[in-house]
């Protein structure tokens, strides 16, 4: 199974990991598209330098272009703001220009969940500090699933088994 682990704005997870919402819009400022994963796959969560840890995911829905104001109508707080103006802070802070109402890329993830800080898990051994946007991992190679091995547990069953047909 192939599986994408992302580097999340600490913020982001931060926010989210208090609301515990059934689905979250991983914002992606550059407005770049994703198409990597297939639907249904999981959707990993890595923090930014210096903490190196994988700390929850999601499973990838669908990826769209949207503009700024259109990505808060649609996600509002799930977005990983508590209002429009500290999301735009947010996309800004990465993005770097005034433009008044930005496309982003929106990586939509439903049935998210947030493994809790004193369990979250290293980076695995081959995640390079050059890497800016993420990596793709398959768990038929080793360091895969390991990293998969140590997320399984913190998928409750039912919401693995419905996004792949496995129970």
């Amino acid at each position: 199974m192939r599986f994408y682990l992302g580097v999340t704005d600490n913020k982001w997870f931060e926010y989210l990991a208090g609301l515990q919402p059934d689905e979250v819009n991983f914002w992606r400022p550059s407005g770049k598209g994703f198409s990597t994963i297939q639907a249904g796959a999981p959707f990993l969560f890595k923090l930014h330098s210096p903490l190196n840890y994988v700390v929850g995911g999601g499973f990838f829905v669908r990826a769209e272009k949207l503009p700024l104001s259109l990505a808060w109508e649609a996600f509002g707080p799930k977005n990983g703001a508590r209002d429009r103006s500290d999301f735009e802070k947010l996309i800004r802070r990465h993005r770097g220009n005034a433009e008044p109402d930005p496309s982003i890329g929106c990586v939509i993830l439903n049935q998210p969940f947030f493994i809790p800080r004193d369990h979250w898990i290293p980076a695995p051994d081959d995640w390079s500090p050059n890497i800016v946007t993420g990596k793709t991992y398959d768990d038929s190679e080793l360091v895969g699933r390991r990293l998969w091995n140590s997320v399984l547990p913190w998928l409750p069953r039912f919401q693995f088994a419905e996004q792949t047909g496995m129970t």
